[in-house]
């Protein structure tokens, strides 16, 4: 094999080549859509999204129209994939026992008007919940944070309990073509294509949160350059590298004794000879 000398190489073509080598060494997980779901959620609950029954994370069914969420009255501690129901977007439930959070509302308004989107987070992560308070967009000035760059919509006043269709429609307007979303007084939404993005954003806002509030109180935060920006949300937003970040965060969640459940089905403890 001939050696490529690197040193002569655009940027350009060494993301070129970086991309070819992700595409080819970064794997695919083999979990399956409530298995990621759960282990989403035990993720966000490891990484500060806790904040008791609040929160809803939902991704669509075979059926466009169809989505799963979890059962109410479980934190994300204790969400597993046998707790996950098939609801239609009037919040009937299809498959499951139980009910969803009524405030699943708005996510059917968000499907309707977005057929990319086949993963909705919101949760009310306590930075980005404080930082909330203060009625101020988040603003993204970091590299690590970049994943969200330029791709953040705002709601400046709270719209109060979002179980009605008057929430719903401001949040999917507001929302627009973004794929992230800060409300005032509230907390964060998240809409992204796949389970594995959705996951990985939510994390990366909650840190630009925190780091926002950090920045903030020791002086003004100071803007990084646009097409720097746009150039590393492109870089850390790459479909394959998203996978490896959610597999990451998986093998670490998967390390805690109390989430090695979370991937399980009444079915699979039973046949193993578990109670639960």
């Amino acid at each position: 094999m001939d050696t490529v000398d690197t040193f002569e190489l655009s940027k350009e073509q060494l993301v070129d080549h970086a991309d070819k080598q992700m595409d080819l060494y970064l794997e695919d997980n083999g979990y399956s859509t409530v298995q990621k779901l759960a282990l989403t959620c035990r993720i966000l609950f490891d990484n500060g999204h806790d904040s008791g029954l609040a929160g809803q994370i939902t991704t669509r069914g075979t059926d466009r129209d169809r989505f799963y969420t979890q059962r109410l009255g479980l934190g994300f501690d204790e969400v597993c994939a046998g707790n996950f129901l098939l609801v239609n977007e009037h919040l009937e439930v299809l498959e499951g026992e139980g009910m969803p959070n009524p405030a699943n509302r708005f996510h059917s308004w968000v499907y309707r008007a977005r057929p990319d989107v086949n993963c909705i987070i919101h949760t009310h992560a306590v930075h980005t919940a404080a930082l909330s308070m203060l009625e101020v967009p988040l603003e993204v000035s970091h590299m690590d944070n970049c994943v969200l760059y330029d791709d953040v919509a705002f709601v400046a006043k709270w719209p109060g309990v979002p179980v009605g269709n008057e929430e719903g429609e401001l949040i999917s307007g507001a929302l627009g073509g973004k794929s992230a979303l800060m409300l005032s007084h509230h907390g964060l939404l998240i809409a992204a294509p796949t389970i594995e993005e959705a996951c990985v954003k939510a994390l990366a806002f909650e840190r630009a949160a925190k780091m926002h509030l950090l920045a903030a109180a020791a002086g003004k935060i100071q803007p990084i350059d646009v097409a720097l920006g746009k150039e590393a949300h492109d870089w850390i937003l790459k479909p394959k590298r998203n996978v490896a970040a959610f597999n990451y965060y998986a093998r670490r969640a998967l390390r805690d004794p109390r989430n090695r459940d979370c991937i399980e089905r009444p079915a699979d403890r039973a046949s193993s000879g578990q109670n639960g």
